[in-house]
């Protein structure tokens, strides 16, 4: 790690450390209800918190990073993009947990949420420890927590009703309960005898029960006071959470409270991160309605690395958009850039500041730890075309390269499989092509047009595997000025015998791209 690092992650480090004083352990959290695909917003919370956990370890300190599925919430809405809406809507009002999940054979939706991210996470080196809600609620470990907000209830009432503009009831009960027999949450707890019993009444149903906090999994604290008990519960240090929960008189702020005032705790260290935008895709960023960009769509697109740098280089609270459009191309550029500066350490002392915050954001983005050699790094543009030179035969793109390392094959071909992805699905449609055939059919030329690209081919068969680009791009003009064309005309007649379009990348680069033999195939049908 570079020394006295300014990056975010290692201030907020250093400002747990401060706040916290030593411990044997710190614990960063994060979590989420897994009430549909978990979505690339939801992802901005989970990479600042490992982030931060790295920076501790990298101190020398012992961290660990929980993750909990909020999978006991009560399932509200059925997604718009999932099958069977008549059978999901049967299971509203019950938790998550008990929703079938109607797109394979997990137990629940919930358990087939949550299977997707924790397989992923891994490939963008993120490792939590999770905590499954559901269970610990029916193991009975938060029943002393609800015993003692059941005790402390009119307190509560008193911080919660400072910021909603419609004062809670005056029987109203901090716990909520999920009706044993229709598993809804559509109850009333009707009453609470000072201990550990509560009874409840069910509309839904009409059943009525009283049931032991210390052996019931029906009864759970609503949100704004289950947060901060488990503050309490799982000692969390630190925990970031987005500005809507940040917000004055949102749930971060009555969560501090309710710890400090019911539960004797102290609030973690925490920040703000901003919302994401999507650029290049349409739809807002919604779990619920189904209209959502996930971890998987951006990995289809961009490098582990990559996602990593995105979030690593920009601070939490500010807002920044994941493009599908052709700043993906930029993104990478800037990366590779990033990443040979890390390379390149300088030695004046100005320099060097500027090369350390380059350098700080370089090892956050990597998955594991930074090679010892620089990665072979192949622009991006240049590996989309040709990887479309080579209709997306990754395999022959580094054939045709011959300086790719063997133990840089892997890292490589990762990337040609993203730079593929985005030209077939998100690349616009002047930036694609596909190389014509020798089957395909000859295009309309005028013979100083066919006496320019007979020429041309004479030059690329004996010159092209001697010259350097440079020296034989003085061929392409000498063809255009010898047939009394302007080189402004004959370019496009070249690309439209190569691609069947006008433009394309800088000629004389694609023609080295493409090769001599392939590209004197599909010029010289234009001898006389």
């Amino acid at each position: 790690m570079v020394a006295k690092s300014t990056h975010w992650a290692d201030l907020t480090a250093d400002k747990i450390v401060r706040e916290k004083g030593e411990k044997d352990v710190y614990v960063c959290a994060s979590g989420i209800t897994p009430s549909g695909t978990v979505h690339i917003g939801n992802f901005r919370e989970i990479i600042s918190v490992e982030l931060v956990v790295r920076a501790l370890k990298e101190k020398g300190l012992n961290a660990k990073f929980i993750y909990s599925w909020d999978e006991y919430d009560v399932f509200r809405k059925v997604p718009a993009n999932m099958p069977e809406q008549e059978k999901l809507a049967q299971f509203l009002r019950q938790p998550i947990t008990l929703v079938p999940d109607v797109l394979g054979n997990e137990e629940s939706y919930a358990r087939a949420n949550e299977k997707r991210l924790e397989a992923l996470l891994p490939l963008v080196g993120v490792f939590p420890e999770y905590i499954y809600q559901a269970s610990e609620y029916r193991s009975g470990r938060y029943a002393q927590g609800m015993r003692t907000a059941l005790e402390k209830k009119d307190t509560i009432r008193a911080i919660l009703d400072e910021h909603r503009t419609q004062p809670l009831s005056a029987d109203w009960m901090p716990v909520s309960v999920f009706c044993t027999k229709c598993h809804r949450d559509t109850t009333k707890v009707e009453n609470w005898d000072g201990e550990w019993h509560v009874e409840y009444s069910c509309a839904s149903c009409g059943n009525k029960e009283s049931l032991d906090l210390r052996e019931t999994g029906a009864v759970k604290l609503p949100w704004r006071i289950d947060w901060p008990m488990r503050w309490k519960e799982e000692g969390v240090d630190f925990e970031p959470a987005g500005k809507d929960h940040h917000s004055e008189g949102g749930s971060f702020d009555t969560a501090e409270m309710v710890v400090e005032k019911i539960f004797d705790g102290t609030p973690p260290v925490s920040f703000q991160y901003d919302f994401i935008r999507i650029k290049g895709r349409g739809g807002k960023i919604s779990s619920s309605s189904g209209e959502v960009v996930s971890l998987p769509d951006v990995l289809e697109v961009y490098q582990p690395e990559v996602v990593r740098y995105m979030f690593a280089g920009t601070r939490p609270n500010t807002e920044f958009a994941i493009s599908f459009d052709l700043d993906v191309l930029k993104i990478y550029e800037d990366y590779d850039k990033c990443e040979r500066a890390f390379y390149n350490k300088p030695d004046s002392e100005k320099a060097l500041k500027k090369w350390e915050k380059q350098a700080r954001i370089y090892e956050l983005s990597q998955v594991d730890r930074p090679e010892e050699s620089m990665p072979y790094q192949i622009q991006i543009r240049h590996l989309c075309n040709l990887l479309q030179i080579q209709s997306g035969d990754i395999d022959k793109v580094i054939e045709n390269l011959g300086d790719v390392e063997e133990d840089q094959i892997p890292r490589f071909r990762q990337r040609a499989e993203c730079a593929w992805a985005w030209v077939q699905t998100f690349a616009p449609e002047d930036f694609r092509f596909s190389i014509k055939t020798s089957d395909d059919p000859l295009i309309e030329v005028s013979a100083a047009e066919a006496s320019a690209l007979s020429m041309l081919a004479d030059a690329v068969k004996a010159k092209m595997d001697i010259l350097d680009e440079k020296e034989f791009s003085t061929n392409i003009y000498a063809a255009a000025e010898e047939n009394g064309l302007e080189s402004g005309d004959f370019f496009p007649v070249v690309y439209r015998a190569l691609i069947g379009k006008e433009k394309g990348p800088r000629l004389a680069s694609f023609l080295y791209s493409i090769g001599s033999a392939r590209v004197f195939e599909l010029i010289s049908r234009y001898s006389a």
